[in-house]
C-alpha cells in the first residue's frame, strides 16, 4: 500500500544531466536541450523541473519503468527477437498513452492530456514511421488537448497533418474519418466558420453511422456539437430537434444499461461497481445537463423532453454510483412527467426512485 501511495505522488527524483562533451539529450515535452534526468528510469530527460512535473502528472508515472527496456540499448535489442519484443512493448505504450489521454480529455484536463498525447504520437512514429495514417489518432488527441487550451494555430497545424495522412490512405476506415471530421468541425466552430463546421459535423455523422450504426451514442456527440453551432446562429427550433435526438438516443442506451445492471445486482444481491468510468460519466453528464438547461427555458419549456433528459441523468447518476444525484434528477423527472397525463416514463421513473429506497409517490425534495 505504501509503495502505491508513493507512486501516485509527483516524482521528485530528478538529477542533473551529465553527458560526455559533444553529446546532448532532448526534453521529453518540448524537444529543447535537456539538463535534467528522471531519477527512476534514467532514460527520460527534461529541460527543467516544470516539464518534468508536467510529464510525470500527465503520463510518465504510468510508463516510467516500461521505457527502460525500450530505450536501453543492448545486444539482445539489436537481434531480431529483441527488435520484435521492443516493437510489441512500444505498441503497448501507444495503447496506454492513448487511453490516458482520452480519459484526461473526457474529464476536461486538457493540459494534463498533452504529455500522454505527445508520447502516443512519438511512439506511433517510432513504430509506423512519419506521415502515416496510423499517426492520425495521436494527432487528433493532441489537437483536442490544444483545442481545450485555445491553441488554435497549433490545432490547425495538427489537423492539417492528420488530414494529409488520411488523404494519402484511401483504405482508411470510417472511424478515422469520423474522428477527423469531428475535430475539424470543432476547430471551425471555435474560429467562427460555422458553415464549414456544419459541413464537417455532417460528415462526422455519416462516417460514424457507417461505422457504428444509426442508433449509436457515438453519433450523439456530432448532433450535440452541431446544435451548439445552431445556438450561435440563433435557430432554436433546429437546436431543439438535435437535442431531442441526442436525449432519446442516450435515454434508450441508459435504460438498457440500467436493466442489465439491475439484473446483475439481483444475481449478486449487492450493488455492483459503477457501470461508467469517471471520464465517460463526466462527458455524458455535461452533455445532458446542457440539454436540460436549454429545454427548461420558459419560452419553450416542454415537460416531455424535460422528463426524458432528467430521467436519463438520473439513470446515469445511478449507474455511476451517485445515489444522491440519481434521487435529485429522478424527482425532477417525476415532477415533469406528471404534468402529462399517462406519460410513458412515469412508471419507469417511479421504479428507479423505488430502487433508490425512496417513496416513489414523493414529487418534491
Amino acid at each position: 500500500m505504501e509503495s502505491r501511495a508513493q507512486d501516485d505522488l509527483p516524482s521528485t527524483e530528478i538529477i542533473p544531466l551529465a553527458l560526455p562533451k559533444g553529446t546532448e539529450k532532448l526534453c521529453e515535452l518540448c524537444q529543447k536541450r535537456a539538463y535534467l534526468q528522471c531519477g527512476r528510469c534514467r532514460v527520460t530527460y527534461y529541460c527543467d523541473a516544470d516539464h518534468q512535473q508536467s510529464d510525470w502528472i500527465g503520463i510518465h508515472k504510468r510508463i516510467c519503468q516500461l521505457l527502460i527496456p525500450i530505450r536501453t540499448p543492448s545486444l539482445f535489442s539489436m537481434q531480431r527477437a529483441g527488435r520484435i519484443e521492443n516493437l510489441l512493448k512500444t505498441k503497448e505504450l501507444i495503447e496506454i498513452c492513448r487511453l490516458v489521454a482520452e480519459s484526461k480529455l473526457s474529464e476536461g484536463k486538457h493540459q494534463e492530456a498533452v504529455p500522454a498525447a505527445q508520447a502516443c504520437l512519438r511512439c506511433s512514429t517510432d513504430v509506423y514511421g512519419p506521415n502515416t495514417v496510423q499517426l492520425v489518432p495521436a494527432y487528433l488527441l493532441l489537437a483536442d488537448a490544444n483545442m481545450g487550451m485555445n491553441n488554435l494555430a497549433l490545432v490547425a497545424e495538427l489537423l492539417s497533418q492528420a488530414e494529409w495522412a488520411v488523404l494519402k490512405s484511401p483504405e482508411c476506415g470510417y472511424a478515422v474519418h469520423h474522428r477527423l471530421h469531428r475535430s475539424m468541425g470543432c476547430l471551425h466552430t471555435a474560429t467562427g466558420h460555422f458553415e464549414a463546421a456544419l459541413f464537417h459535423f455532417a460528415n462526422d455523422i455519416y462516417f460514424a453511422s457507417e461505422e457504428y450504426g444509426l442508433d449509436s451514442t457515438v453519433i450523439c456527440g456530432a448532433y450535440f456539437l452541431m446544435a451548439a453551432v445552431f445556438v450561435k446562429l440563433g435557430q432554436p427550433a433546429i437546436v431543439h430537434s438535435l437535442y431531442t435526438e441526442v436525449a432519446e438516443t442516450w435515454h434508450s442506451h441508459l435504460a438498457k444499461l440500467l436493466q442489465s445492471h439491475i439484473q446483475n445486482m439481483q444475481k449478486n444481491h449487492d450493488m455492483l461497481e459503477p457501470a461508467f468510468d469517471e471520464g465517460q460519466k463526466v462527458e455524458v453528464d455535461k452533455m445532458l445537463r446542457s440539454i436540460l438547461a436549454f429545454e427548461q427555458d420558459e419560452t419553450r419549456k416542454e415537460p416531455g423532453i424535460e422528463a426524458l433528459v432528467a430521467h436519463a441523468l438520473a439513470m446515469l447518476s445511478f449507474l455511476g454510483g451517485d445515489a444522491v444525484k440519481a434521487l435529485e434528477f429522478g424527482r425532477m423527472a417525476l415532477e415533469a412527467s406528471q404534468l402529462i397525463q399517462n406519460h410513458d416514463l412515469t412508471e419507469p421513473i417511479r421504479a428507479l426512485l423505488q430502487l433508490l429506497g425512496k417513496d416513489p409517490q414523493l414529487t418534491s425534495v
